[in-house]
């Protein structure tokens, strides 16, 4: 951790390397301040609380991955995919998986990001609110079955050659259709009968 940076800023960067590592719940006051080099006081004096600090690394890590894409896609910023990058990311996925009314916010402000980036495109979707949310969760699924995804490639994906691997097949299935223009409108025929509740 770089001392050049303010109390503040180590601070911050010691909770959101703890929270992406253990979760919220995981990482305690003395942790955090011990990794930031700082004492539990001064970590109280510059958030007032742990919800306080993870209210402002929410902030951070949004922001700064929101100016380093314009679009919901990696595949834009791929240039830009550092280690510091894939961490504020695993952050983002943690505080919105842990179920409190923070990582719930969270989730919705990604929705909101999503929805903004669909207007910019050309792409013609039935239901824009359900599309971006789909697409929301699948996103975070690479970062919530990173076990299972480690296993099955047989090396971790935080590791960097193993997550372009699991990039490469991200786009992979999103450059080039998987099914058939016929085949989609009989599956899409077959929804609007659910939906309608037909036999």
């Amino acid at each position: 951790m770089s001392s050049d940076l303010t109390a503040r800023a180590r601070i911050r960067d010691a909770a959101i390397k703890l929270f992406a590592e253990r979760g919220i719940d995981g990482a305690t006051i003395r942790d955090i301040a011990q990794e930031a080099d700082v004492s539990s006081g001064l970590l109280r004096h510059h958030f007032g609380s742990k919800e306080g600090l993870r209210d402002a690394c929410d902030e951070y890590a949004l922001n700064e991955l929101t100016k380093l894409s314009g679009q919901f896609s990696e595949f834009n910023t791929l240039d830009g995919l550092t280690p510091r990058v894939q961490q504020l990311q695993r952050y983002l996925i943690r505080s919105t998986m842990d179920g409190s009314p923070t990582g719930a916010a969270m989730f919705d402000r990604m929705l909101v990001f999503g929805n903004e980036w669909l207007a910019t495109t050309n792409l013609k979707i039935a239901d824009p609110e359900a599309f971006v949310a789909v697409l929301a969760v699948m996103k975070m699924s690479l970062f919530t079955m990173r076990d299972l995804m480690s296993r099955a490639l047989g090396s971790d994906v935080t590791e960097p050659a193993t997550w372009a691997r699991m990039l490469q097949a991200s786009l992979d299935l999103f450059s080039q259709p998987l099914i058939t223009e016929e085949q989609a409108a009989q599956a899409r025929a077959a929804l609007d009968r659910l939906a309608a509740g037909e036999e």
